[in-house]
């Protein structure tokens, strides 16, 4: 299996609901190192996994658009605790939405997944892994 992996970052407010969350209850930030990984079996006629350029771009877009937000009050998120491994999927489908959408070019119709990670910090993380 071949990947490429391109990072960017984003920062967020955001509360939780239950205990098991302890004094993350509260509103607090966070800042997320952010890695998206594509992945396929074999590379495309360009000899590559996916244009590096437009996965950055599109990356970049999707974090753009809840960079410097509280997740609280965003409509998508209504309801529900916006923990790490919930922000890696949400990241994770909308990366799918632009591959299966073109936005990452014809050939990256080809790809078998993307993985999408959130770094909290230098000794934790979690990922979301999805089929293409």
């Amino acid at each position: 299996m071949f990947s490429i992996t391109v990072r960017d970052h984003m920062m967020i407010a955001h509360s939780f609901r239950g205990d098991v969350f302890g004094p993350a209850q509260r509103l607090h930030g966070a800042t997320f190192v952010v890695d998206a990984t594509f992945r396929r079996r074999e590379l495309d006629s360009d000899g590559i996994v996916v244009d590096i350029g437009a996965a950055t771009q599109e990356l970049n877009g999707i974090l753009a658009a809840l960079n410097y937000r509280n997740l609280d009050d965003e409509p998508d998120f209504a309801g529900m605790n916006t923990s790490t491994e919930v922000l890696c999927k949400v990241v994770a489908d909308r990366l799918a939405e632009k591959v299966h959408g073109g936005a990452l070019g014809e050939n990256a119709r080809g790809l078998d997944s993307v993985v999408v990670t959130l770094h909290e910090s230098h000794v934790a993380w979690a990922s979301y892994e999805r089929s293409l």
